[in-house]
């Protein structure tokens, strides 16, 4: 409530800053909790801009006179044409001609909403350095400002905000409210915001360094310095997927970075690829990338570095998506079509395979015992990107029959040798070469109850085996909930491994070596 009141007496002082024609117009709008921003253009109508769209506010045309009564209460703008409004979170940026007179100003509400981090609290206290990126608007710099907060206040920690422009901590010496115990560094000019951030970790032993708006080559400079000296950077970067940043020659470096790589004959074979190539220059400078897409749905990529990779073999992996619904219960979308589990040499876990992959030509499958018309039936009645093979040197994986892998013939000790996925179908027909298919690219949607209890299971399986225990069987599950189960098993520095017949449904077993 007292967060409530201060957001509603802040974003008074912004819009008194108005001609009283338009202030008035806009107060009376029901929806003024969502106002994003007002714009202001000489020869032009005003606008007020909602997160649920824009409107006119009065139908008289702006002057320069109505120019100049806001940007005569504000003072001079800094070099990036921004000012604020002292001790509130509001900026207020101007446009102007070859004169350098101002003739369009866009008044930005700033405001402090806590409880905006709930979808990523976790991620916040993991001590990872964290990007988070996404359209402007979409409440990035607010997000920042809470983490700050939390970080501060609830983590005990020593929080360092280098606040460029003012938008994390408001105008004026004494920061707002709104970023709790954290300290605050101001900013002289944008071109300087590299030097302060490493004038923070020298100067002021921060544990965690907060920066809003990542834009040049300097600033990832030293925000790679940042990160290599042990300080958790929290930070935002222009751009609104991990592709964007791949492909911006200037942040590039804040995921890896990107070389030109000349394979030899042989390599460039085995990778079914042109003998120069893009790989990864450098580990990224953040652990996490986050996309926000709004303050109820972000997607995760937790390991930037196998993301990057995998992005420049032309395999796009789907990040983890969390949505907070009507009920405020956060939701996990897992992307469950991005992995094979191997299903007879168990104690490998699992191998990947992601269905959106591009792989040249398509998924190679040599059938061992296995009737090829069947095959290829279920291939056309399925649309998958498989192509049957019989050679013994070039193939993804191998399928037979129970009768055949019994044999222990060469071909099957020899895949296993070189630990090629083996599948072993109870019977040779077309139901059972179907529901492989089915496992393999999983089309099936998950229950997201199903995926919660298996998860829960291991972890309770976990805390068991930390109290004492060995060896703990979990209930039978999907293909999808046991590759889960087995992520958290590898994260807690446990084995596992899947076993049981699938007729009666196969189970992960968590045991400590």
């Amino acid at each position: 409530m007292e967060n409530q009141l201060e957001n509603k007496k802040d974003l008074q002082t912004l819009l008194n800053l108005l001609p009283k024609n338009i202030s008035e117009n806009i107060y009376k709008n029901k929806d003024l909790e969502d106002l994003l921003e007002v714009v202001i253009d000489i020869g032009r109508y005003p606008e007020a801009r909602f997160r649920t769209g824009t409107i006119n506010i009065i139908n008289n045309i702006i002057t320069i006179d109505d120019i100049n009564h806001i940007s005569n209460q504000l003072g001079k703008f800094s070099d990036d044409n921004r000012a604020g409004i002292e001790k509130t979170l509001h900026r207020i940026s101007a446009i102007k001609n070859r004169n350098d007179k101002i003739i369009g100003l866009t008044l930005r509400v700033g405001r402090a909403i806590y409880g905006t981090i709930k979808i990523i609290e976790d991620l916040i206290h993991s001590g990872k350095s964290i990007l988070l990126i996404g359209k402007p608007g979409v409440g990035k710099t607010t997000m920042l400002r809470e983490i700050a907060r939390v970080l501060a206040d609830e983590g005990k920690k020593r929080v360092i905000i280098v606040d460029t422009s003012n938008e994390i901590g408001g105008d004026g010496d004494i920061p707002h409210n709104g970023i709790g115990k954290s300290r605050r560094m101001q900013v002289s000019s944008p071109s300087l915001q590299h030097s302060i951030m490493i004038e923070a970790v020298e100067n002021h032993m921060p544990e965690i360094i907060i920066v809003d708006e990542i834009g040049n080559e300097l600033d990832a400079i030293a925000a790679r310095t940042i990160a290599e000296r042990g300080v958790q950077l929290i930070a935002t970067a222009h751009g609104n997927t991990l592709e964007n940043l791949m492909a911006n020659p200037t942040l590039t470096d804040l995921v890896g970075g990107l070389q030109a790589v000349t394979l030899g004959d042989e390599e460039a074979k085995k990778r079914n690829s042109q003998k120069t190539i893009l790989e990864r220059k450098s580990p990224p400078t953040f652990d996490i990338l986050i996309e926000i897409h709004g303050w109820t749905e972000v997607a995760i990529y937790e390991d930037v570095s196998k993301m990057v990779d995998q992005t420049l073999r032309g395999k796009k992996f789907k990040p983890e998506v969390r949505k907070i619904d009507e009920n405020g219960n956060i939701n996990s979308i897992i992307s469950n079509n991005n992995f094979i589990e191997k299903e007879i040499n168990s104690k490998t876990n699992t191998n990947y395979l992601n269905n959106d992959t591009e792989i040249k030509p398509a998924l190679k499958i040599l059938p061992y015992g296995i009737n090829k018309g069947k095959l290829q039936q279920v291939i056309t009645d399925t649309k998958e990107d498989v192509e049957i093979t019989t050679n013994n040197d070039e193939y993804d994986i191998l399928v037979t029959t129970k009768n055949y892998y019994r044999r222990k013939t060469k071909t099957l000790l020899a895949a296993e040798k070189i630990g090629k996925p083996i599948y072993v179908l109870r019977r040779n027909s077309y139901n059972q070469i179907q529901t492989l298919f089915n496992s393999l690219f999983k089309n099936k949607l998950k229950s997201d109850e199903n995926i919660k209890i298996g998860i829960e299971e291991a972890e309770i399986a976990i805390n068991k085996i930390g109290d004492g225990q060995n060896q703990i069987n979990l209930n039978p599950q999907s293909a999808y909930i046991r590759y889960l189960q087995h992520e958290i098993a590898e994260k807690n520095g446990l084995d596992s491994f899947s076993t049981g017949k699938p007729t009666k449904g196969r189970y992960v077993t968590i045991y400590k070596e």
